[in-house]
Order: C-alpha cells, then sequence, then structure tokens
C-alpha cells in the first residue's frame, strides 16, 4: 500500500498508523491552505485534559493560498509556549528524558513556512521512533487518486472520523480517563520503544 497524507504539526497517532503500514508515503504539498486543521496544530494531554497547541500563521482566507506558501507568525513566542506546555504535561512521563533532547531543536530553531516545519517534525519524529519510511512528494495536486490510498482527509481536526485506538497508559489517565487519537508526542512520551509495536497493531482502514 502507497499512502497520501497531509503533513501536520506533529501528526496525530492515526496518522502514524498509516504511514508505518504503508510501503511508500506521499506527502500532499500542493493543496491550497485550510484553517480547523492539523496543518498547523496538534493535540496534547496536559492536567486539565485535552490542550490545543496551535503554530501562529500568516493567512487570508479571501485569497487562496498553498499549503506550501504559508508563512509561520514567528513574532510570537509561540515556540517558548508550546515547549513549556510539552515539558508541564510529559516531564513526568515514562520517557521525556529519552527523547526531548531530539526535539528541543523544533522550538528554538527558526523556520519560515509551516510545511517547512511540519516536514521537520516529521523527520524527528521518525528519527525518535527508529523507523525508515520511504517518503516522496507531490508536484501536482489531485482531487482523485489511482494508485494511493488517501488519507488526506485525517488533516481534518474539526471533521475526522472517529476512529478507535486501543487505549494504551497516560499520563493523567486518572484524572481524565483515555484520550484518543492525540499527537503521536503523546504515544512517544508514555511508550517509548514500544511505540512501533503499538502503532503496528492498529487499524485506520
Amino acid at each position: 500500500m502507497n499512502a497520501l497524507i497531509h503533513p501536520t504539526y506533529f501528526p496525530t497517532i492515526a496518522t502514524f498508523v498509516a504511514m508505518v503500514k504503508a510501503e511508500r508515503v506521499v506527502i500532499e504539498t500542493q493543496d491550497n491552505y485550510q484553517k480547523q486543521t492539523y496543518r498547523n496544530r496538534c493535540y496534547i494531554y496536559a492536567a486539565n485534559g485535552k490542550l490545543q497547541l496551535s503554530v501562529p500563521v500568516v493567512f487570508s482566507q479571501k485569497n487562496r493560498q498553498k499549503h506550501s506558501e504559508v508563512k509561520i507568525a514567528n513574532n510570537y513566542k509561540w515556540q517558548e509556549n508550546h515547549w513549556k506546555s510539552l515539558e508541564s504535561a510529559y516531564r513526568t512521563s515514562p520517557y521525556y528524558e529519552f527523547y526531548i533532547d531530539e526535539l528541543q531543536p523544533l522550538f528554538t530553531e527558526h523556520f519560515d513556512t509551516i510545511l517547512d516545519f511540519n516536514l521537520k517534525c516529521l523527520e524527528v519524529i521518525c528519527e525518535c521512533l527508529q523507523i525508515e519510511i520511504t517518503i516522496s512528494k507531490t508536484t501536482v495536486f489531485e482531487k482523485e487518486t489511482k494508485d494511493l490510498k488517501d488519507f488526506r482527509g485525517l488533516v481534518n481536526a474539526k471533521k475526522e472520523n472517529i476512529i478507535s485506538l486501543n487505549p494504551y497508559t497516560q499520563v493523567f489517565y486518572s484524572k481524565h480517563g483515555y484520550i484518543n487519537n492525540l499527537s503521536i508526542l503523546d504515544l512517544l512520551f508514555n511508550e517509548g520503544t514500544n511505540a512501533i509495536t503499538y502503532l503496528e497493531s492498529q487499524n485506520v482502514f
């Protein structure tokens, strides 16, 4: 199976399930940017429950704009704020210390576009998981796909299909119970080296 996905900010667990099961992953880079999607946001499990982290972007809905052209609004201290949120949420998780040094540069280096940043996030997470995935990028936008399993719908934060994933241990489970399909960061910090086994055992088809 070849999978077509949108690159997002620390992708959902469901997106990574699709990726690890694919022979080849094709990244959609020719689409128009849309708000209310995972393109610039992710959800983590914080002390008060599900927490949204959003990367501020410079975008006007009046004119269609390619995802690849959307700039990050770097006049905000979003990297510092996101870093503090991750630290607060996961510093007591089993694998926080194991991975945090690899993730840290993502919150200090400068990135101009949301697409470049998302691609870098994807690269770093794959390194953390120690997985090698054959990745290519689209050169034109195609609404219908022929030789690819289309997982682009996983980008929709508001309208995504309800995907039931098996529960795993989460830091604040005793407070709020299991929260399904968060950012891959939640699985990484809580399951660590067991994350790949977990992803391979799930199904998003």
